[in-house]
Formats: C-alpha cells, sequence, structure tokens
C-alpha cells in the first residue's frame, strides 16, 4: 500500500501553493462570469492614446451617465418650468454648477474623443476586412452622439435651445410623413419638449450602450488591428505574431488612467468654465447660433436655406458608412492610399472651413422662411 500523498500537477499538496481567499472568490465569480475572457491578448501598439481614443469615449459616456442620472432628479421637462429648474439646478443645489459643467463639458469630450477615434481608425485602414461592420457601428454611434448633443441642447429651454427645436420641427416637416415623430401633432397630450426628454434619457443613451456592447464584442472578436507601419501576420488581418502583447485587462487599466486625467479636466473646466444658462425663449425671433458642434451647418444654411442641414448630415454620414466599401484594398498604411485619404482631408477642410466661416457670417433667420 502506498502511503505517499497525491499529487497535483506534479506537486505534493504541501508543495501547492496556497490560494489567497480574494483570489478564490475571483475564480468563483469568473466560473459563473466568464469575466476571465477579458484576458485576451492585445498588442502592443494598442496601448497608445491614439489607439484608445474609443476606450476613452466609453469613459465620456459613463461620466454622462452618472451626472445625467443625478441631474434628472432636479430636472423638470415641461416648457413652463424647464429653463427655471435648469437655474435651479446651478443655483438652488450644493454641487449643481460643477455637475452641470462636468455633464456639459463630457458631453463636449465624447464628441471630439470619437470624432478622432473615427480619424484614426481611417488614417489607419482599421476598418479594412473583417472590420467592416464594426466601421459602421462606429458611425451609427457618431450620429448617436450627434442627436444626444443636439436634444441636450434643447432641453436647456433657453433661446438657444428653442430655436434649435425650432429647426428640427421645420426639418421634420420637410421629411413629410417620415417626420411624424417631430410634429406637435404625433402626441398632441404630450409637450414635444417631454419626447426630446425621453429621446436624451432612455432611447438615445439606451442604443449608444448597445453599439457600444456591440462595438467592443466585435473588437474582441476580430481582435485590435494591425499598426499599418508594423509587420501584419501573413493574412494581413492581425498584428505579427512576434510583437509584444498584454492582456486586456491590462488594457483597460490604461484606459482607465487616461479616464482619470480626462475626469480631471472636466472637473477643472466646470468649475472655472461653467456653460453659461441663457434666458427664458421668446417665440417668433431668431438671434442665436447653434452650439460649435454644428456650426458647419449653420453655414450651408445661410446660403442654401433650411434644407442644406438635411441634406448636409444625410451626405456627411452616408459617405462616412461607403468608406469601407469604397477604398477595398489591402495597404493599410496611409502613403498607400492616397485617393482615399486625399478625399478624406477633402472632406475634414472643408467641414472645418464652413464651421470656421461662421465669424463672418451674419446671424440671419431661417424659421418660417
Amino acid at each position: 500500500m502506498n502511503d505517499e500523498p497525491a499529487s497535483v500537477g506534479g506537486q505534493t499538496p504541501a508543495q501547492v501553493p496556497r490560494r489567497s481567499r480574494f483570489r478564490r472568490l475571483l475564480d468563483v465569480i469568473d466560473e459563473r462570469l466568464g469575466i476571465g475572457a477579458l484576458g485576451y491578448a492585445v498588442p502592443e501598439h494598442a496601448n497608445s492614446l491614439a489607439w484608445s481614443l474609443g476606450g476613452v469615449t466609453a469613459v465620456a459616456f459613463g461620466i454622462l451617465v452618472v451626472s445625467g442620472v443625478l441631474l434628472v432628479q432636479f430636472y423638470s421637462p415641461t416648457p413652463e418650468t424647464a429653463n427655471q429648474s435648469v437655474r435651479g439646478i446651478v443655483t438652488g443645489v450644493w454641487g449643481g454648477s460643477v455637475l452641470r459643467g462636468v455633464h456639459f463639458w463630457a458631453s463636449q469630450a465624447m464628441y471630439v474623443t470619437a470624432a478622432l477615434h473615427l480619424i484614426r481608425v481611417f488614417v489607419t485602414g482599421s476598418f479594412k476586412r473583417p472590420r467592416e461592420g464594426n466601421w459602421l457601428i462606429g458611425v451609427a454611434l457618431f450620429a448617436l452622439i450627434t442627436l444626444a448633443l443636439f436634444t441636450g441642447t434643447v432641453l436647456k429651454w433657453d433661446q438657444e435651445g428653442f430655436e434649435a427645436l425650432g429647426h428640427n420641427v421645420e426639418i421634420g416637416e420637410l421629411l413629410g410623413g417620415a417626420g411624424f415623430w417631430f410634429s406637435a401633432a404625433f402626441a398632441t397630450e404630450v409637450s414635444i419638449l417631454v419626447r426630446i426628454y425621453g429621446a436624451h434619457v432612455v432611447i438615445l443613451p439606451g442604443a449608444i450602450l448597445v453599439l457600444m456592447t456591440l462595438h467592443g464584442l466585435l473588437v474582441k472578436r476580430h481582435k485590435i488591428s494591425p499598426h499599418p507601419s508594423l509587420p501584419a501576420d501573413i493574412s494581413g488581418e492581425q498584428a505579427a505574431a512576434a510583437e509584444p502583447t498584454e492582456p486586456f485587462t491590462h488594457h483597460l487599466r490604461r484606459i482607465g488612467a487616461f479616464g482619470l486625467v480626462l475626469t480631471g479636466v472636466l472637473g477643472i473646466l466646470a468649475v472655472f468654465l461653467p456653460p453659461p444658462v441663457g434666458s427664458t425663449p421668446v417665440a417668433g425671433i431668431e438671434v442665436t447660433r447653434p452650439p460649435w458642434n454644428f456650426w458647419w451647418l449653420y453655414t450651408l444654411e445661410d446660403w442654401f436655406g433650411l434644407p442644406a442641414i438635411l441634406f448636409a448630415e444625410v451626405a456627411l454620414f452616408l459617405i462616412l458608412a461607403a468608406v469601407p466599401f469604397a477604398d477595398r484594398s489591402r495597404n493599410r498604411l496611409w502613403r498607400r492610399r492616397p485617393v482615399s485619404i486625399a478625399a478624406g482631408l477633402v472632406l475634414l477642410l472643408g467641414v472645418l472651413a464652413l464651421t470656421l466661416l461662421i465669424f463672418v457670417l451674419p446671424v440671419k433667420e431661417h424659421l418660417g422662411a
């Protein structure tokens, strides 16, 4: 009879290291939730800020959700009380001014980082096979972020928000039956401001969360795209095996560090550059300019009238959606894609030029024209 203790993986029980209670708890959780799947390998080049902008955008979204949940406790989404409730948040709620400022600046940060992320993906050819579908999801996310900015502007219910809604209502009329949701006749018992509020706090965040989740799952499915300046594998679709890697959980730590920096910057901006609170709106006049994100559309509206807003927005997102179908070569390096890079540069410079032209254009009245 053998009295020797049984071995575990070639080690006797006395040699097997004892796992801490916390480690055993994590193992129990991982066994049931599969959190360990987040430890998939990520190539070293993905840890730079440029390749982490998608994660930073997600952090900004998280800040928006948390601050938004707090703000809705004090906001009244009716035309009679909306503007006053915003003023009450700023002046009557402890920390309300900073909270509103963080929410405002986080929305600007999310828009900017999402736009920069799209530009980085385009320049590095990361939208190419097999990642075309994820590019389309990214474009859809950018459209939803733009809509969230617009609806947030309306909710202030100051002159700027009131005029923004007026533009939206008239664009809805241009769409005919397809614009029914923007018609006051769609739900006569409920103000359109309440519907905009519902879209801003439920519909758009929910859709963004769903698409972000799908976006992340597809990144895991297809892995991080290879850097165009570094060797790729034989398929050209993945980073070379020789490139150093680390677990995705370590990559998340870096995104968390970037997120902490972003949170600090947002706090500073909220304190020293709080967003203004406009006056109660006056119907029948048009005296404001839209937020800077929409200045390029304002310029086109000045030149071609209100329909230009609709046609320009549709054209922009159709062009973005067409990118993976127009640039189908296997080349990812920008120098080897002169046509697509030149077209993208023309589009970007065109939007920037239209944006800056607002400083030399007079404020015109377009509503009801």
